[in-house]
C-alpha cells in the first residue's frame, strides 16, 4: 500500500504542475525536479503493474461513439431488499460478522480485467443486460487503466460525481433553471454520453463494492478480504464498517453522524455476510439476493398547511395535480410543492384547501405528500384544460385515475417544438428549458413562438416560479434579446420542421444567397435541385410552409428578428460536391467546429454519420476500432488523419 499511496502523491503533484503549466503559464516544480518524478512514477507504475486514468503516463485519446452496444451480464444482478429499521438489520444478521457500508447514489458499472488491463466496462441495465461504456470508463478520475493481477476479474462499484464537483459544474451553468437536479441524475447522465470528454471533464469516480470474479486468488471466505484485495490492486472502495448484530446501532449511528461530511452521494448503507460461502448458500429470491440488504434514512417529515392545487398540462396530454402548500425546511433545502402524480392519489388523501399534511422527501431528493391529518376532502377535480379549455376525459387504468386533454392541437403538446426552438444550435435562449417552457405555457403565459421574445412582460410570474429569482429572471431576459440576432440557418433549423437539420438548413439558405423570401417558397423541384436534399427532405419542408398556420408562425417570428449579414466566403471551393465526417480529438484545430467551418467555407459538406455518400472520415486514432472506423472500413472510405486532410486533400 505504501507504493500505492507513492503512486498516487506523485500523480496529482505532477498533474498539478502540468495544469499550472500548460493552463496558466506558470511553473511550479523545476523541468528537472518534474522529470525525476516523472520517472520515478513510471518506475513504481512498473514494480506493481498499477496505472491510474489519471496518471501523466497514461494518454488516453477522446472519442466519440457513434451509440451504446447493449451486452448481457455474465453474472445477473438482483435488487436488494430494504429496511429503514435498525433492528431488522440487527436481526438479519443474527449471530454473524458483516460488512457495513455506504450505498452510493449513482450509476451501477461491472468492470472486466483481462491480462491486467481494463477489457469492458457495463452499466447494470436491467440487471441481465446493460449498455457497454469502456470508452467512458477509461477517463474515470480515479480508476486503474492497468493491475498487477493478469488472471480474469469481474468487480462491480458504483460510478459517482462527487457533491464538490456536482457544485463546481453548476457554478458554472448560469441560469438556475439550467443547473442539475442532484449528482445522481448528471452522473447517469454523463457515463452514458458518447463522447467520453465529457466523462473526464466531469470528474466521474468509481468505488468498488464487490468482487464477482477473481480467478485463482484465496480471499479465505471473507468480503472484507476481498475489498483490501482490491485496494491493494489501485482501487477505491466505498467505506465501510466490520459490524456484529450488538454494534449495528451504534456503527449505523456512525454512518448517520457522517453523512454530512462525506463527498460522495449515498443514499443509505449496504450490509452483507462477510462470509462468502454461507451468504451464497443461501440462495436468492425471485427479487432479491439473501446475503445482502439495503438500509434506507427514515425519511425526514414535517407537518405543514395545504395552501392551493396547481394543476400542470405535460407534453403527453396529461394534467397532474400540484400540492402548494407552506414551505417547510426538508434536507436541508426549502420545499414548498409537490407532484400528486394523478387523480387517485388525490382522492385517496382526502385533501382539502387549508389542510394540515405531512411533506416529506424521497430519497432525501423528491418532494412527497406523506398523509393528511384534517381529510377535508373538498377539492374540485379540475373540468377544463388549463391550457387549451377543451373539456378533460377521466381515463382509468388499472384503477389508477388520470386527466387527460384530448385536444391534439393544445398548447401542451407542443413543449418540444418550444424547446427546439430554444436549444443552442437553433435561437439559443438559455434559461428557458423544458420544465421553464412547461410552466409558462400552463399559466397561459406564452401562447406561440414569438411570445417567447416578450417575457419581460412577465416578471412577477417568472421571479417567483420554483429555481428561478430576480437574477436568473434578468439573464433570461438578457438571453432572449441576445436571440433576435440571428442566422438565417439557425432560424430555419428552428422552426423544427422533420429532417432538416444543422447541416441541411446551412446548404439550403446558403444555395438561396441568404434570402429569406426565397427559402420559405422553396418548391418540391427547387430543394430537389440543390445538392444533398432528397425528396423526403424536400416534401418536409415544403409541406411545413404549405400549411397557413406555419406561415403565421413564421410571419409573427420575423417581426422579432433580424438576421445577420452573411459574408460570402472568398475562398476556393475545393470541397463543392464532397463529405466528410469528424471523429475524434484533434491538433492541429481548436475542436471539431473549427475544422468544420474550415471545410464549409470551401464548399463542402460535414455530417454527423458515415454513409456511402462520406469521401472522407478524419479520425486523428485512425487505427482505433470506433463504429465510425468500422463503418468507413466496411464502405471501403478512406481514413485520414488531420494530418492527411491539410496535405493531401486541402493541398492536393
Amino acid at each position: 500500500m505504501d507504493r500505492l499511496n507513492r503512486i498516487k502523491e506523485l500523480v496529482a503533484e505532477l498533474n498539478k504542475a502540468g495544469e499550472a503549466y500548460y493552463q496558466e503559464n506558470k511553473e511550479i516544480i523545476p523541468n528537472i525536479e518534474y522529470d525525476k518524478l516523472y520517472d520515478e512514477l513510471v518506475s513504481l507504475e512498473e514494480e506493481t503493474g498499477i496505472v491510474l486514468s489519471n496518471s501523466p503516463t497514461a494518454h488516453v485519446g477522446y472519442e466519440i461513439m457513434g451509440n451504446l452496444p447493449k451486452e448481457k451480464h455474465e453474472f445477473p444482478m438482483l435488487s436488494l431488499d430494504k429496511t429503514k429499521d435498525v433492528d431488522v438489520l440487527a436481526s438479519w444478521l443474527k449471530d454473524k460478522s458483516g460488512m457495513l457500508s455506504w450505498k452510493l447514489d449513482g450509476l451501477t458499472i461491472v468492470l472486466t480485467y483481462k491480462e491486467g488491463k481494463l477489457e469492458k466496462a457495463i452499466t447494470r441495465g436491467n440487471g441481465i443486460t446493460g449498455e457497454v461504456i469502456t470508452n467512458n470508463a477509461k477517463v474515470f478520475a480515479n480508476l486503474p487503466l492497468k493491475i498487477d493481477y493478469k488472471g480474469e476479474l469481474v468487480l462491480r462499484g458504483e460510478a459517482v460525481i462527487k457533491y464538490s464537483d456536482f457544485e463546481r459544474i453548476n457554478n458554472e451553468i448560469p441560469g438556475i433553471d439550467a443547473k442539475y437536479k442532484n449528482p445522481r441524475n448528471l452522473c447517469s447522465g454523463t457515463v452514458r454520453q458518447l463522447n467520453n470528454k465529457i466523462a473526464f471533464e466531469r470528474r466521474v469516480n468509481f468505488y468498488a463494492f464487490a468482487l464477482v470474479k477473481a480467478e485463482g486468488v484465496n480471499f479465505n471466505n471473507s468480503r472484507i478480504n476481498q475489498i483490501e484485495w482490491l485496494r491493494e490492486r489501485g482501487f477505491e472502495t466505498v467505506g465501510y464498517k466490520n459490524v456484529c448484530s450488538g454494534s449495528m446501532t451504534e456503527v449505523v449511528s456512525w454512518f448517520g453522524e457522517n453523512i454530512e461530511k462525506n463527498d460522495l452521494p449515498s443514499d443509505g448503507l449496504v450490509l452483507i455476510y462477510d462470509d462468502i460461502n454461507y451468504g451464497q448458500g443461501l440462495g436468492a429470491t425471485s427479487k432479491f439476493p439473501r446475503d445482502a440488504i439495503a438500509f434506507k434514512w427514515k425519511d425526514e417529515v414535517k407537518e405543514t398547511k395545504l395552501e392551493a392545487i396547481e394543476w400542470s398540462a405535460s407534453r403527453t396530454g396529461l394534467i397532474n395535480p400540484i400540492a402548494i402548500f407552506q414551505p417547510v425546511e426538508l434536507e436541508g433545502t426549502t420545499v414548498s410543492r409537490a407532484s400528486l402524480h394523478n387523480i387517485s392519489i388525490m382522492k385517496e388523501l382526502k385533501l382539502g384547501i387549508g389542510d394540515i399534511i405531512k411533506v416529506y422527501k424521497a430519497n432525501m431528493i423528491i418532494p412527497q405528500v406523506q398523509d393528511n391529518m384534517t381529510k377535508s376532502n373538498n377539492l374540485e377535480i379540475l373540468k377544463f384544460c388549463p391550457v387549451c379549455d377543451a373539456r378533460l376525459d377521466m381515463k382509468n387504468e388499472k384503477g389508477v385515475e388520470t386527466l387527460l386533454c384530448p385536444n391534439e392541437n393544445c398548447l401542451a403538446k407542443q413543449i418540444k417544438g418550444f424547446t427546439h426552438f430554444v436549444a443552442r444550435d437553433a435561437m439559443n435562449m438559455e434559461g428557458l428549458s423544458e420544465a421553464t417552457i412547461e410552466k409558462l405555457i400552463s399559466k397561459k403565459l406564452i401562447k406561440e413562438l414569438a411570445d417567447l421574445f416578450h417575457v419581460e412582460k412577465f416578471k412577477e410570474e417568472i421571479s417567483t416560479m420554483d429555481g428561478f429569482g430576480e437574477k436568473s429572471f434578468k439573464n433570461l431576459v438578457a438571453s432572449v434579446n441576445m436571440a433576435r440576432k440571428t442566422s438565417h440557418a439557425k432560424f430555419l433549423y428552428s422552426l423544427g420542421i422533420p429532417n432538416i437539420g444543422v447541416t441541411n438548413a446551412k446548404v439550403i439558405c446558403k444555395a438561396m444567397d441568404y434570402n429569406w423570401e426565397k427559402i420559405e417558397s422553396l418548391t418540391f423541384e427547387e430543394l430537389q435541385d440543390i445538392d444533398g436534399v432528397g425528396p423526403i427532405m424536400a416534401e418536409a419542408f415544403t409541406a411545413y410552409f404549405t400549411k397557413p398556420e406555419n406561415r403565421i408562425i413564421v410571419a409573427d417570428l420575423l417581426k422579432e428578428i433580424e438576421f445577420e449579414e452573411i459574408e460570402g466566403s472568398s475562398e476556393a471551393q475545393i470541397f463543392a460536391s464532397m463529405n466528410f465526417v469528424i471523429t475524434g480529438s484533434l491538433t492541429s484545430f481548436e475542436n471539431r467546429e473549427k475544422l468544420k467551418n474550415f471545410i464549409e467555407d470551401r464548399g463542402g459538406k460535414v455530417t454527423d454519420s458515415v454513409t456511402g455518400k462520406t469521401n472522407y472520415l478524419i479520425n486523428n486514432d485512425n487505427l482505433s476500432s470506433s463504429s465510425k472506423n468500422k463503418k468507413a472500413k466496411e464502405l471501403g472510405i478512406k481514413i485520414i488523419t488531420e494530418e492527411e486532410f491539410l496535405n493531401e486533400v486541402y493541398n492536393a
